[in-house]
Formats: C-alpha cells, sequence, structure tokens
C-alpha cells in the first residue's frame, strides 16, 4: 500500500488539523517533538506521511501529487487557483475577507468609481470588483499592514481579512463590503481523487461525522 500524504499550512491550521486527526484515532507522535528537524513525518501502520508547508504552497503541492490531500484556507485556495478539488470544510479557523476603509469611502463604492485597493490578495480582490461588482480599480499588492494603505493615502480602500475586526476599528476603518466567508478546507489531487478514492473517502466520511458530532 502506497503512503498517502498530508501537506499542512504550517501553524494554528496544522495544529487544529491534527487534532481533529487524533480524534479520528490518525496520529502522528513525530510531529508532536518540538525540537524535531525533521520535514516529513511519517505514520507506518497507517501508510500516512505529513509534512509542513507555508499556506500559499499548500495547494501547489497538492496540485503537482507532491501531496494528495491538503488542509489550507479558503482565502489560499481563491488566491492560488490551483487545480485541486475542495471537498470539505473544516469549519475552524472561521473568518471574512472584506472591502475595508474608512466610512467616507463608501461613495466609492455606491458610484463605483476608479480608486485604487490594497491588498495582499490580489486575484480575490480583481475578481471581486470586476466580475461580482463590475467596477474597475486599480489594485495595489502589499506584504505587510494592509490597514495602513488607507491612513496615508496610497489606496481609497483595501480587501483584507477580518476577524474581530478591532485593528479596523482602532485606525478608523470600518467593513464597507463583505466579499466571502473564509476557513480551514480539505484539498484533494485529482488523480489521487481516482487512485486513491476508497481511503481518501472513509478519511473524509469519517472527517464529516465527527464535525456533524461537534457542531
Amino acid at each position: 500500500m502506497r503512503y498517502l500524504t498530508f501537506a499542512l499550512g504550517k501553524g494554528r491550521l496544522a495544529k487544529q488539523t491534527l487534532e481533529l486527526l487524533e480524534q479520528l484515532g490518525i496520529t502522528c507522535e513525530e510531529m508532536k517533538d518540538k525540537n524535531s528537524r525533521k520535514l516529513i513525518f511519517v505514520n507506518e501502520e497507517l501508510k500516512l506521511r505529513f509534512f509542513l508547508a507555508k499556506g500559499p504552497d499548500v495547494p501547489t503541492y497538492v496540485e503537482y501529487g507532491a501531496a494528495d490531500i491538503g488542509v489550507v484556507g479558503k482565502d489560499t485556495i481563491l488566491e492560488e487557483g490551483r487545480k485541486v478539488h475542495e471537498v470539505l470544510d473544516l469549519g475552524f479557523g472561521k473568518c471574512k475577507m472584506c472591502v475595508c476603509g474608512p466610512a467616507e469611502a463608501k461613495k466609492y463604492l455606491e458610484h463605483r468609481e476608479l480608486i485604487r485597493v490594497a491588498t495582499k490578495y490580489p486575484a480575490i480582490a480583481k475578481d471581486y470588483f470586476y466580475n461580482t461588482r463590475h467596477q474597475t480599480v486599480e489594485i495595489i499588492k502589499l506584504n505587510g499592514s494592509i490597514e495602513l494603505a488607507p491612513i496615508v493615502g496610497l489606496s481609497e480602500v483595501i480587501v483584507d481579512i477580518v476577524e474581530t475586526g478591532s485593528t479596523l476599528k482602532e485606525n478608523g476603518l470600518e467593513v464597507l463590503e463583505e466579499v466571502c466567508p473564509l476557513s480551514a478546507r480539505v484539498i484533494v489531487n485529482p488523480v489521487s481523487m481516482r487512485l486513491e478514492s476508497e481511503r481518501i473517502k472513509e478519511l473524509l466520511i469519517n472527517l464529516r461525522t465527527l464535525l456533524k458530532g461537534e457542531a
């Protein structure tokens, strides 16, 4: 039997995913060793392999078959646009992708004016403004604190992930529109879905049952 390989987004996402899998009896003790320098962790008994990757890289590993299954945020799936099957919403890591800005920026959205939009997520922002709002905008890609952009006049609005909204409030910004809800999702390589359909389907059924019980 070949190994089934999981790519997990580093950090809180991986921790919560492993806690969920443990409830199904899927464990990987090696991963709990904080001092380990290993990159790939193996459960020989269940023929499973796990590795941690930066969020944006997870869909790439899954698309190219280096991982059969990935767990990553919906924002990353939308932004990366990889050819993968999104098969399950795990329900944790919940937040929203929103258009935010000062209250006076509402008028630019209402009148569909040509404005500048700062974001870490240019693909999501472009799709939302061009295909959902039918508004032409100039998109500026940033990597740091996006909230800074409208404050210093770089952009009229931003597109960013909002969890509590407290950072926005502290900086005189607010949510102007919601783009889409976000949470952790399971993605599968299309070829793996065919070759390992029984093992993958069994895992997904067990995860769904577990999540329903927790709901």
